[in-house]
């Protein structure tokens, strides 16, 4: 079954075996089960970093018990690595590096709320990386890679979106990528029309697929409900954002923000993205359920449902036919066809950052593609040019 499901050069076992000597001197503690906190039994782990300089808790999900365990400690190891990136860096301005021929990127789309643009003749930390749709060398800000919550007042918006793990560079280039692209599809359709955002709910029975059928039967056991939206972009690669909630959500007068909890998935394979996104929807709710997280607000867990997700689940699902489309195998062959998109959609930049010692056993990197839209944050600008097209076409 793996090989169908899994794009890894190696098994869990075998992953786990070769990052489980570098946890302590990464800063992760202890492993644990969350999946038995809840009623469902989708497979959710966590992974636990006393002294992190981001967030303490990291959680994994995963089609089974140790598919969820790995998952835990990567996240973990990847965020670790996020902190402290052992990544060729520079100091010195955007002018002088231009004048030495070399690419830059200054990323204004992620600078925080309230700080300044980086002004050409300022001296700042460079990291290097290289574009993945050029194959040459390119800089961006080191403060946009970095991943240190301890740092006060920060220039550029911190955070993992792009930020990948793998077996090898491939792994982690290839889902940081997918990431990227999972996020910019959120954003458009979260923009999009009501009709035609409602009109993306599918039925999981669509897949004809035994282990996502076996995922919704264990929800649909545990008294809860789900709906599941085809949010692939123009890029091409398939996403899907799935939405659980309560059974009795559709006659619930009142109904909690944490009662609901979504998860998305992009995949070059649309039955692996949506297993993804459902996974992800069981991990999101027991973050809530196991109360450990150190970034969820107390107001979270008062704050009510916006009438903006509850209205997903008025969405009546289609039932398609959906061919199972020939895809070459392994993470190489994936991260091309990947490539391959971006370029079709008009995407002229996807730079990639390989963060990780490469002594260690694993790799680490931090993918930025800039004319992708971001995901909510406090960042300057809300919105890119992908975003304000797809709304001024609206208009």
């Amino acid at each position: 079954m793996r090989p169908r499901y899994s794009d890894r050069v190696c098994s869990p076992e075998e992953t786990f075996r070769r990052i489980e000597p570098h946890l302590a001197a990464q800063g992760i503690t202890r492993l644990g089960r969350l999946t038995g906190l809840d009623k469902i039994g989708i497979p959710v782990w966590q992974a636990i970093s006393p002294n992190a300089r981001s967030i303490v808790i990291n959680n994994g999900k995963g089609i089974t018990d140790l598919d969820a365990k790995v998952s835990a400690a990567m996240e973990a190891l990847e965020r670790n690595i996020a902190c402290a990136p052992a990544v060729p860096t520079m100091t010195v301005s955007r002018r002088q590096m231009t004048a030495e021929g070399r690419c830059t990127d200054p990323l204004p789309a992620l600078i925080a709320q309230g700080q300044r643009d980086i002004d050409d003749d300022e001296e700042i930390a460079w990291a290097e990386g290289y574009d993945l749709l050029t194959g040459k060398p390119a800089w961006v800000p080191l403060a946009a890679v970095t991943l240190d919550r301890t740092i006060r007042n920060p220039r550029f918006w911190q955070s993992s979106d792009g930020l990948a793990s793998g077996n090898n560079l491939t792994e982690a280039l290839l889902h940081g990528l997918l990431e990227r692209i999972e996020r910019d599809a959120e954003i458009l359709w979260d923009i999009a029309e009501p009709g035609l955002r409602m009109g993306a709910c599918i039925d999981p029975a669509s897949f004809a697929d035994p282990v996502l059928d076996g995922l919704i039967a264990k929800i649909t056991s545990a008294d809860l409900t789900l709906q599941l939206f085809d949010i692939t972009s123009d890029i091409g690669i398939p996403v899907f954002v799935a939405l659980l909630g309560p059974g009795e959500i559709a006659n619930a007068k009142h109904v909690r923000y944490l009662d609901v909890t979504l998860g998305s998935g992009a995949h070059p394979s649309p039955v692996r993205a949506a297993i993804r996104a459902v996974t992800e929807a069981a991990q999101s709710r027991l973050t809530f359920i196991s109360g450990a997280r150190d970034d969820i607000r107390p107001e979270t867990f008062t704050r009510q449902l916006p009438d903006s997700i509850r209205r997903c689940f008025d969405a009546t699902p289609n039932i398609t036919n959906r061919p199972k489309p020939v895809l070459p195998q392994g993470a190489e062959a994936l991260l091309h066809l990947t490539i391959g998109r971006l370029r079709q959609a008009g995407i002229v930049s996807a730079i990639a950052l390989p963060l990780a010692d490469p002594s260690l056993p694993f790799a680490v990197a931090k993918l930025v593609v800039p004319q992708l839209e971001n995901p909510a944050g406090e960042r300057k600008r809300r919105f890119g040019y992908r975003a304000i097209s797809k709304t001024l076409q609206l208009l």
